[in-house]
């Protein structure tokens, strides 16, 4: 399996198909096989017009980029599929459209007063792979960890391809330039995911964009005892990652990262992920969370205790930024703003230790 070394031209851009499978497209549009028209529909909301005003300037496509493809069905017919590069060719088919007179306006604006460029429609280049495999450690370094990142979710899924194709962690790793335990949670999550979609719980909608925060909630202890994931589980393990005893729980944990018809996400900011694995360490939080209708995720931490660890690190910052500032604060006694942070800091230290009886009177003596 290999990726020719021989560059070849298509003089013609319906030589040239997209890829209905292109990760970036998102599983559900992947799923729903679209035909090329509606691909490049799609597409279109890419941001292509950087690179199509580069084609314009340059009056060719660039030989150095040539697009890869491979010899593939759609429908009945064996085409050329372009697996790497389908920026490139959209942005070229929409530039041809409208130069054509067809498109939209931003487009048509683009194009106007100008002449097509001789060669750049009928000389296009591209190299022939043997199969989808043969590009995949290219296409796992140029847009897992290199220069053309995917969303996570398409990283995640392009991972999980090559672990169910029979690779181990470690292999997948050296291909596409990561850490194991990186590529590691990725599969673990993708297929998590994939459980959360055959449960139908909730609305699939949201499910690339609120990935990463699903990605990363793994990272907690709480989430892991609550759905008893292995984050260390081998492949054969991992594919199905969450137990059966555990889907109910896994169903709930959909619907408070998610959200459904009826209600919105328990928390939208990935920042509170720490939190909400907090919360779901305690036995009454998650009660709490279980039980309501409308559970509210600021509630929920407070009950599992969490409120008070952030208190405690809230002042025992004051207190440490005050020492600094203690060890240089005589040298500016005449300073009208530190006498004015002082009286500030002073109330509210009075009205601290006004909680705890008795304990003004103890650091005074």
């Amino acid at each position: 399996m290999s990726v020719s070394q021989k560059l070849e031209f298509a003089t013609d851009l319906d030589e040239l198909n997209l890829d209905p499978k292109n990760p970036r497209l998102g599983r559900h549009i992947v799923s729903a096989e679209l035909e090329q028209d509606a691909l490049l529909e799609k597409m279109s909301t890419w941001k292509l017009e950087e690179l199509a005003l580069s084609f314009l300037e340059n009056g060719e496509f660039w030989t150095q980029e040539a697009l890869i493809c491979v010899w593939e069905k759609l429908g009945k017919k064996r085409c050329l599929v372009v697996v790497e590069g389908n920026r490139r060719l959209a942005a070229l088919k929409l530039l041809k459209a409208a130069f054509e007179g067809d498109g939209e306006r931003a487009w048509l604006e683009m194009v106007k007063g100008k002449k097509e460029p001789a060669g750049l429609f009928k000389k296009i280049p591209y190299l022939v792979a043997d199969d989808r495999d043969s590009v995949r450690a290219f296409l796992g370094f140029r847009h897992v960890t290199g220069i053309e990142e995917w969303r996570p979710a398409e990283k995640a899924e392009f991972i999980s391809q090559m672990v169910d194709k029979g690779m181990d962690y470690d292999a997948v790793r050296r291909k596409i330039g990561s850490r194991t335990d990186v590529v590691r949670q990725n599969y673990i999550a993708y297929r998590m995911l994939l459980q959360i979609q055959d449960l139908k719980a909730v609305p699939t909608e949201n499910f690339e964009d609120r990935f990463s925060v699903m990605y990363l909630s793994l990272r907690t202890k709480g989430v892991r005892d609550y759905l008893s994931i292995d984050i260390v589980a081998p492949p054969h393990k991992a594919k199905r990652p969450v137990p059966k005893e555990h889907l109910d729980a896994l169903k709930r944990f959909a619907l408070w990262l998610f959200g459904d018809e009826k209600r919105e996400p328990l928390f939208t900011d990935s920042r509170q992920i720490d939190r909400f694995g907090r919360a779901l360490e305690s036995e009454q939080a998650v009660k709490y969370l279980e039980e309501s209708e409308s559970p509210n995720f600021e509630a929920a931490f407070r009950i599992s205790g969490g409120d008070e660890s952030e208190i405690v690190r809230y002042v025992e910052e004051a207190s440490i930024n005050l020492e600094l500032a203690l060890g240089r604060a005589h040298h500016y006694s005449k300073s009208a703003k530190l006498k004015k942070a002082a009286q500030m800091l002073g109330a509210n230290t009075k009205r601290l230790l006004e909680i705890f009886p008795g304990l003004r009177e103890e650091l005074c003596r």
